[in-house]
């Protein structure tokens, strides 16, 4: 199972546009895979419905996708308390990571991605090789969230297309 991670708890985000678009595109190349959102989650306190999403998203899940914009040169604190609520053998242990940072300045996340990576391998988690930057993110989207740059959309199925092979591997 691959679960898409929209790495922020910001309503309307581009992060969420972005994660919807790799479901698409996967789905285009006959993968499915789930969206899942940190919009509206407790993130202070390992509750019943906090177990409920790891017990029924997190841990079936064999490989994530990690879709995360760039906070003040890293990833977002919603996503590392997202990881520090839940149980590592339980959620994260011996599982695949892809990793896309989104900016709308020049990066792509590149520092946030070297981040999560370190967190993620700290986690038992393998980190696939190709981690795809992508910048001015808000300038390749159109108003219904489909990426409409060439170049983009091509490193985005190349990468992909990496992701499946990985896995049947």
């Amino acid at each position: 199972m691959i679960t898409i991670i929209a790495g922020t708890n910001r309503e309307d985000s581009y992060t969420l546009r972005v994660a919807k678009e790799y479901q698409r595109i996967l789905a285009e190349k006959g993968v499915d895979a789930n969206v899942f959102s940190l919009e509206g989650i407790n993130l202070l306190e390992y509750d019943e419905a906090f177990k409920k999403i790891e017990s029924e998203i997190i841990a079936p899940t064999d490989t994530f996708i990690f879709i995360t914009p760039e906070y003040n040169g890293s990833f977002p604190g919603a996503l590392k308390l997202f990881f520090d609520m839940s149980k590592p053998r339980i959620a994260w242990w011996h599982k695949k990571a892809l990793l896309t940072g989104i900016a709308t300045g020049r990066a792509g996340n590149l520092r946030g991605m070297d981040h999560l990576s370190a967190v993620l391998n700290h986690l038992k988690i393998t980190v696939h090789h190709n981690q795809l930057p992508i910048s001015s993110v808000d300038k390749l989207m159109d108003v219904n969230g489909r990426f409409t740059d060439d170049n983009t959309l091509k490193v985005i199925n190349t990468q992909l297309d990496d992701l499946i092979h990985w896995i049947k591997s």
